[in-house]
Formats: structure tokens, sequence, C-alpha cells
């Protein structure tokens, strides 16, 4: 069986599924595919912040309305150091912007709704898929769905299938460059059952790591502690999880971390990865599949969201009136905004974790840059500004 439609789309994770979205409301024909199953896209544990310009173009689009009733608005950040809590005031500093604290899943879930609702194509557990002709008018999509054979015409690929995914790979060898650095830590996260501790996230910098409080809801807790990449799961009990938590957490003021069943936990190595450029021919990457960064200044699916909102953009100048400036700058345009964001995901990174082969020098650098923060408007103020995140023009 063979589909023809305007775009193909390549993995329904939150940047194809938004990127859909924004081509549906535009009149622009897609096709999503996905390899995993609805179940597991709509339960996968990923980010949870969303930049102010990642919230507004949610509600601009009409997939923002449960976003707005449950998630959670916050206007700072508090930094931990030394025992002592210390606030950056997020939207004083950056022009009365901030952040929501609302699940990747949650997102994920809103525009799958929005998507069935449009009566746009969307098919899950798709197999054996693979891109031809990506360098032609017409590239294709040939995959395996419920048993059959199904292929897909298009007039252009967006790659938006991940890291692991098949769209960077089916770009010929040599036509893109690779940048790569690993941090050689990893975070161990959990999910608890316990109302979060604090009204805002918690970033803390200790002798024995890194640690992080946020949140997913009122009664849900989201917790991150530094570990080594070769940790096992099964050499973290709960009670370790638990009392690492409180040490690395602890202040002088009496902080109480609340606890709760952990329901879900994970390992996940901390790198930084581009490929550039981020097109080849008709085929278009879009966010983990082009690019990947280290959680610790919450960029991930902000910046996904960011690349897809440039792709309709010119897609919608290329359907409207034939013109490929948009399409053709499309990498230039999201590379400028993909390498501020590693540089500032570098430095919260290196700010805030004990660093590989650091020495007592390293230590106290690190802490001379906690200090002028916290004393320090102007450095404030970047740091705010970088966090909420920079207008997606």
């Amino acid at each position: 069986m063979t589909r023809d439609t305007q775009v193909g789309i390549v993995g329904a994770g939150p940047a194809g599924l938004l990127l859909a979205h924004l081509l549906t409301r535009a009149g622009i024909d897609s096709i999503v595919i996905e390899d995993r199953s609805r179940e597991y896209v709509e339960h996968r544990v990923r980010a949870g912040v969303l930049e102010h310009g990642t919230v507004d173009l949610l509600n601009a689009t009409g997939v923002g309305e449960r976003m707005t009733r449950e998630g959670l608005v916050h206007h700072g950040i508090e930094l931990l150091f030394d025992r002592t809590r210390h606030r950056i005031p997020l939207s004083e500093l950056a022009d009365g912007r901030s952040i929501t604290v609302y699940g990747q899943q949650e997102v994920v879930k809103d525009l799958i709704a929005a998507r069935l609702a449009s009566g746009g194509a969307l098919l899950f557990e798709v197999d054996d898929v693979r891109l031809e002709a990506i360098d032609s008018d017409r590239p294709e999509i040939h995959f395996t769905h419920e048993g059959r054979a199904e292929s897909v015409r298009c007039d252009v690929i967006a790659g938006c299938d991940g890291f692991h995914g098949i769209s960077r790979p089916s770009i010929p060898a040599g036509a893109l460059r690779f940048y790569q650095r690993d941090y050689h830590f990893a975070w161990l996260g959990i999910l608890a059952e316990a109302a979060p501790s604090n009204d805002e996230l918690i970033y803390a910098s200790h002798p024995n790591g890194f640690a992080l409080h946020s949140m997913r809801s009122p009664s849900v807790t989201r917790l991150y502690l530094q570990v080594r990449p070769d940790e096992r799961l099964e050499d973290w009990s709960d009670d370790r999880i638990w009392s690492e938590l409180r040490t690395r957490l602890a202040t002088d003021d009496g902080f109480d971390l609340a606890d709760g069943p952990i329901f879900d936990r994970s390992i996940a190595e901390m790198r930084g990865f581009v490929a550039e450029p981020m097109q080849f021919g008709r085929l278009y990457l879009a966010g983990d599949a082009a690019h990947i960064v280290p959680a610790t200044g919450a960029k991930g699916l902000n910046l996904a969201v960011s690349d897809v909102n440039a792709l309709s953009e010119a897609l919608i100048e290329f359907y409207r009136s034939g013109g490929t400036a948009g399409l053709d700058g499309y990498s230039d345009r999201c590379l400028q905004r993909v390498w501020r964001v590693q540089e500032f995901s570098w430095y919260m990174s290196s700010l805030l974790h004990n660093l590989p082969n650091d020495d007592e020098f390293g230590h106290r650098l690190q802490r001379a840059e906690l200090e002028w923060l916290v004393r320090n408007e102007s450095a404030a103020r970047s740091l705010a500004e970088n966090y909420v995140g920079t207008p997606f023009s």
C-alpha cells in the first residue's frame, strides 16, 4: 500500500507530534509513523521543565488547556551549596518570563489527542522503517504496519525519531559532521509518590555530587543524583537513594525532604551531541535526531520545540509561496540556538557537578562562580534569561 502526503514525519515524540499539529493548523497534510506503541510514548518519562516560549506556543496553537490547568508555574529556582539555599528570581530578572513544570509525557498525550481529533494519520508500532530517495523531490518512507508492507511518498521528510532513530543514519556517510562531548557522569532519576518538599526546583552542589529536587505534580516528586556512568540500579536500594538525597540536599535551616514509594527509576549518562547540518536533500532532522544536551539546563524538549517551530514556518512558506529560503536556511537557523543551549547546558553541568579528574583548585573555581551568581545581579540575570529560554524568533 502506498500513501501520498505532503510531509512524512518519522517519530511520534513531542517533536514529530508538534510539527504535525502546526502543519495541520496551516492546512498542510502529513503522516506520522512511530515504532513504539501509543501506551509507551504516552508514559515515557522524560523532561518536565517547559520554557516560557514553549508554553506560549502550546497555548497559542490550542494544545495548552490541560497544561495551563495542571502545570506548575515557577518564577524562580534555588541554588544550594555549603548547606545554604540561594534563590534566583527568574521572572524578576528575565522580563517576567517563567518556566512551567509539566511532564513531557503529558505534552505527548495532549498532542496525540489533538492529532486524533483532527483526523490526521498517526501510525504506531511500525517496523522495518527505511528512507529512500531523500535527495529527490519525492522522497519515500517504507515500513511494515500490522504485518503489511506500506510506503509513504511525500515532498519532505521530517526526522523526529530521536538519537537512535533511522533518520540520521539514512543520510549518506560523510554528508554530516558530528560533534560530541561525554561528561563522564550520569543521573540516577526517580519518581516518588511524595508531595514536593519545596515550591521550586533546587539545584544542589555537594562534595558527594550533584542533586536536583524537582516535581511533576503536587503529589509526585522528581529527584536526581549524580552517579558514575557504570552504576547499576540494583545497587541503589530505596533506603540508599533517600539517604543520599537527604545528605546532598541538607541545609542549615532545617530543610526536610519528604519521601514516599518510588515508582520509577533510571540511570542516564550525560552527553552533548550535535550533527551538522541538520538537513540533507529533502530530509530535515529535528530534536534528539540532531542533537543531545545534558539535562542540567532543562533544554532537550524545548530545543526540539524550537526546531519544529522553525521547520513548520519554513514549510508554510514553501507551500504558500513556493519559497525555499526557510528550508534552505533551516539548519543554520536552528544551529545558532543549538550551540547557545549546548554552552548553557555545559555551564550548568560544570558549575554543579563533581567533574572527573577535578582537583581542589577546580572545586574552588566552582565555589567562586556559585558565590558570584548569588551576589551579582548581572551574572544571575544571564542564568535566568538562558534558563527561561530566549524567544524562538
